[in-house]
């Protein structure tokens, strides 16, 4: 049990599925992300593994993004640092991984979550997936993720959610900015189609797949160093007097 959440990894006919649960709307405490990172880098390793699918328990939200409980225990720049790299390790794993990830977005998706399915090389989503960049209204802003929302959705998408930081854009819209590959009607669909498409990908050939990550990947190599650096302006953030405060009047009001 990781701060209440889980972490668990099934693997079947070379298909790893990685699912991530929290019972606060799938938040992501910096532990949690921590093993989810590690679960990607896992999986990208084993040998019986052709394809990941990233997806979250519940039926609800896909992801809240960061962990309020854990953003206002945050009391130094290194916790700081030290959370929202978090963040940082878990789009580089997917960056690096030399298999494809697909994500299975069931709801919607705020914050970090937005940036876990930006990050996947392959996203289906439910009609219900809305989407949402709230950093800018809680003093902080989407630094770590931006550069994997920007790359999927190009830049003035992704300025428009970030700037509009409390408004959600539907699931059509996120398809239509290329976040989603599909979006579906009804959650037997889209399982349908992500195993269909994963069990597609299990077949063909790894080295090609690998080979073709790299080049969708090209010109991200200095990630590594990067996200850490936009990890570091999250971290001095969250420490003002602002933050705190628009955190704290976020948790008593909807989310």
């Amino acid at each position: 049990m990781l701060n209440e959440g889980t972490i668990q990894t099934a693997i079947n006919s070379g298909i790893a599925t990685i699912t991530f649960f929290h019972p606060q709307s799938n938040s992501l405490p910096g532990e949690l992300l921590r093993g989810l990172a590690t679960a990607i880098t896992n999986a990208g390793n084993n040998s019986l593994v052709n394809v990941i699918v990233l997806r979250s328990g519940g039926e609800k939200a896909f992801c809240a993004g960061a962990s309020f409980d854990e953003l206002m225990s945050i009391n130094s720049f290194d916790e700081g640092r030290q959370f929202f790299s978090g963040f940082a390790m878990v789009i580089n794993a997917i960056r690096k991984a030399p298999k494809f990830v697909i994500a299975r977005v069931q709801g919607k998706a705020v914050g970090g979550g937005v940036g876990l399915a930006s990050a996947a090389d392959y996203t289906l989503a439910h009609e219900s997936a809305s989407v949402k960049l709230s950093e800018l209204a809680v003093g902080i802003g989407p630094f770590v993720v931006g550069p994997a929302v920007e790359r999927k959705v190009g830049t003035a998408a992704f300025t428009s959610l970030s700037i509009n930081a409390t408004a959600w854009q539907s699931a059509a819209w996120a398809r239509e900015k290329g976040l989603y590959a599909d979006v579906f009607n009804t959650i037997d669909e889209l399982d349908k189609a992500v195993d269909e498409l994963a069990s597609k990908l299990s077949a063909s050939s790894p080295e090609a797949m690998a080979a073709l990550k790299q080049v969708f990947w090209k010109g991200t190599e200095h990630w590594d160093s990067l996200l850490v650096e936009r990890a570091e302006m999250s971290g001095t953030l969250v420490l003002s007097e602002y933050t705190r405060s628009a955190i704290s009047g976020f948790k008593s009001g909807a989310r």
